[in-house]
């Protein structure tokens, strides 16, 4: 099954954010060095960009699963509430979700995963830890925690179920506040991170020579190089500020 914190680019994904990768390094090598051998220095780059986007859509798609396990737990706690013990209210749930969502995502593909195991004498716990382990998503580690607590010990199921579910949901509802506080402040986050840019794009229109000092001397290309650099750790403090986890 999948591994969620391994991310595998499609022909297509692969492709597009290369294309972007080397736009961006493109741009900066034109910008601050007005050197086609910037351009070139600074292409192998792509391979940093195209991690740190894989690192982004893991990230994207394990919030995606939280919400959808979210989902999962409550149709498991209304077959539980019909009398349905724990395999079949499994079956149940699975059902449900083929009712909300595609049948290729994420949750409809791990319910479906989880009954096939079942169907071979697997337990309930151990299927999902190794959900846990996949994951690696906090709610999803906690809740199995706590599932096969309640088993060992032979507590409250249904109680247990319904809590979590009601837990993963608060959290996601904060995580959602949260998100629409700080949109604005993204929007300017990304709107400032240009400004370099259009700042040295502008004087190359408005005052053409006025930054020819800073090309094709060693001086100059040190004292661009200090910028970029500075503009760099700008750019990642202010993606880290603004990347809220809770």
């Amino acid at each position: 099954m999948t591994n969620y914190n391994v991310y595998t680019y499609s022909k297509k994904e692969k492709v597009k954010y290369s294309l972007i990768g080397i736009c961006i390094f493109s741009v900066i090598g034109i910008l601050f060095y007005r050197s086609i051998w910037a351009v070139l220095a600074f292409a192998p780059f792509t391979y940093f960009y195209l991690k740190y986007k894989k690192n982004q859509l893991i990230k994207e798609r394990k919030w995606q699963f939280n919400q959808q396990f979210r989902q999962g737990i409550l149709s498991l706690s209304s077959a539980l509430n019909a009398g349905y013990s724990i395999e079949n209210a499994f079956l149940e749930a699975t059902t449900d979700l083929e009712l909300m969502y595609e049948k290729n995502a994420d949750i409809v593909r791990e319910f479906v995963w989880i009954n096939q195991k079942i169907a071979l004498n697997k337990t309930v716990e151990d299927i999902l830890e190794d959900l846990a382990e996949r994951t690696r998503v906090e709610d999803v580690e906690s809740f199995v925690e706590v599932f096969k607590t309640a088993k060992r010990t032979g507590g409250d199921l249904m109680k247990v179920i319904a809590q979590t579910e009601k837990n993963i949901g608060e959290k996601i509802e904060v995580q959602r506040e949260l998100e629409t506080l700080i949109s604005a402040k993204k929007l300017e986050a990304n709107i400032m991170s240009m400004v370099p840019f259009g700042i040295i794009m502008y004087l190359w229109v408005a005052s053409p020579g006025f930054l020819d000092p800073l090309y094709g001397n060693l001086l100059g290309c040190a004292a661009m190089t200090v910028l970029l650099g500075v503009y760099m750790v700008a750019y990642f403090l202010m993606q880290k500020i603004i990347d809220i986890q809770l």
